[in-house]
C-alpha cells in the first residue's frame, strides 16, 4: 500500500505516569553489586557513580519538563513500506529554506539534535542559510517502532527515509548524519542522487579494504587514529552485534543496567576522555536519552542495526585489521561503490577518519579538522557543526 501525506499523523509524548512511577520503583529496588577496589572506569562504569547518577534519576530528574520540551517541536509519525517511523518536522520561518534531514546514532535519539533546532532553523537576522528541518527516529529507536522485520541495515533504513521526504513534498534536500546516521546518510546518496543536493558526516567510520599501498603514507594523525579503531573496547559492540536479543533481557528489565550501558559510551567517546560524561554533555540530557530508550522499550530493537551490520555481513570473523582487509569488499561488508554526491566530512578530536578512506568512498569536497568535540557533537559542541553545516550547504546552494 502506498504511503501519502494523508497517512502521516501529529505526535505527541505522553508517557502514562504508571511507567514513569516503576521506573521510580525499580531504581529504588535495584540490587547493588561489588565492585573491585581501585580500579575507576578501567572495567566499566565505577559503582559509586552509577549510585549517585541513578539516584538523582530516580529524585532529582524531571521527565515531564524533558517531555514538554521536546513537545514543543511539531512531531508526528507515518508507516512506510510495514517500517513505522516517528520524526519531527520543524520548518523554517525562511521562505528559501534548504530542506535537511538530521540522522542521529547510538546511543543517541532525536534528543541528540535539541541544541541545533533553533539556529539551524531560524538564524533570525543572521546572514546565514535556513533548513526546513526533518529529524527522524531510525528504524527500532525510540518511536520508530516496532521493527518491520530483518533485514533493516542502513541500505534499507535509506530507502525508507528516502521515501519519506519525497512523501513530505521535498524534491531536493540534504542529509546530515553521525555514527549511524553517518553510514545512513552516504546510503541515502547512492539510494535517490537525483534528490540530495548534499551530504554532511560526523563521527564517519572508514576502513582499510586491503588495496595495495592503502597503508603507506599514513600521517602521525592517521597512523594514531588507526591505531584508536584497533585497540577500541569493542565489548558493547561485539554483544550488541552477535546476541543483541540475549543483552535485551537484562537491559530491558533492569533501568541501572540501561544507564549503566548507555553511560559508559558517553564517557568513552566524549571530549575529553578523562572528564565524566556531564562534563561534556548536560547531565539531563544524558538522561533523557536513557529514559528514551527505557520508556520505548527499545534497547533490543536499537541494537539490532549492529547485527545486520556486521554479523549479517561477517566481516568480522575474517579480518585482519592489522593488516587491513583480506578481500575486496570493506567493514560493512559490501564492495566500495563510491557516492557521487558531494560531501562534507567533519572531524572532531575524538573521530577515527581517515581521509584516504573516506575518500576513496564518498565524493568529499569539504573536509573539517576540528581541535574540540567529541563523538556526541550536536550535543558537546554545537556551534561547531552548526557552523560547519551552515558553510557546507551554502556553498552548495
Amino acid at each position: 500500500m502506498t504511503t501519502t501525506q494523508q497517512d502521516i499523523r501529529p505526535f505527541r509524548l505522553d508517557i502514562p505516569q504508571a511507567q514513569l512511577d516503576d521506573l521510580s520503583a525499580r531504581l529504588a529496588n535495584t540490587r547493588w553489586p561489588d565492585e573491585l577496589p581501585g580500579v575507576g572506569w578501567s572495567r566499566g562504569v565505577p559503582l559509586e557513580y552509577l549510585k549517585n547518577l541513578a539516584e538523582y534519576w530516580r529524585t532529582g530528574y524531571d521527565w515531564r519538563a524533558h517531555e514538554a520540551a521536546l513537545n514543543q517541536h511539531p512531531q508526528y509519525v507515518t508507516t512506510i513500506d510495514g517500517q513505522n517511523i516517528h520524526f519531527l518536522h520543524v520548518r523554517s520561518p525562511e521562505p528559501d529554506a534548504t530542506p535537511l534531514m538530521l540522522l542521529h546514532g547510538w546511543p543517541g535519539g532525536v534528543v541528540d539534535f535539541l541544541d541545533v533546532i533553533g539556529p539551524l532553523s531560524n538564524p533570525r537576522n543572521d546572514p546565514a542559510p535556513a533548513f526546513h528541518l526533518v529529524i527522524p527516529s531510525l528504524p527500532g529507536f525510540g518511536f520508530s517502532t516496532p521493527l518491520a522485520g530483518p533485514g533493516m541495515g542502513t541500505a534499507r533504513m535509506a530507502e525508507v527515509l528516502t521515501q519519506l521526504m519525497s512523501l513530505l513534498g521535498y524534491d531536493r534536500y540534504g542529509v546530515q548524519g553521525y555514527d549511524t546516521g553517518a553510514w545512513v546518510a552516504p546510503h541515502m546518496g547512492k539510494h535517490d542522487p537525483d534528490h540530495i543536493t548534499g551530504i554532511h558526516v560526523n563521527a564517519l567510520l572508514t576502513f582499510p579494504i586491503g588495496a595495495e599501498g592503502e597503508m603507506d603514507g599514513l600521517t602521525e594523525v592517521e597512523q594514531r587514529r588507526w591505531r584508536a579503531m584497533q585497540n577500541f573496547n569493542d565489548g558493547y559492540l561485539q554483544c550488541n552485534s552477535k546476541r543483541p536479543q540475549t543483552v535485551t533481557y537484562g537491559l530491558h528489565d533492569s533501568p541501572v543496567g540501561q544507564l549503566a550501558w548507555i553511560v559508559e559510551k558517553f564517557k568513552e567517546l566524549t571530549d575529553p576522555e578523562d572528564g565524566l560524561p556531564e562534563d561534556s554533555i548536560d547531565r539531563d540530557r544524558i538522561l533523557t536519552d536513557v529514559s528514551l530508550y527505557w520508556l520505548t522499550g527499545t534497547t533490543g530493537s536499537a541494537a539490532q542495526i549492529y547485527y545486520e551490520e556486521i554479523s549479517a555481513n561477517t566481516w568480522t570473523e575474517t579480518t585482519d585489521w592489522s593488516e587491513g582487509t583480506d578481500s575486496t569488499e570493506d567493514a560493512a561488508g559490501w564492495t566500495p561503490q563510491r557516492g557521487t554526491v558531494p560531501t562534507g566530512v567533519l572531524v572532531s578530536v575524538h573521530d577515527v577518519t581517515i581521509r584516504r578512506w573516506a575518500e576513496r568512498d564518498h565524493n568529499v569536497v569539504r573536509w573539517t579538522e576540528l581541535d574540540r568535540g567529541g563523538h556526541f557533537l550536536a550535543m558537546e559542541a554545537p556551534d561547531l557543526l552548526i557552523a560547519d553545516v551552515r558553510e557546507f550547504f551554502g556553498k552548495l546552494r
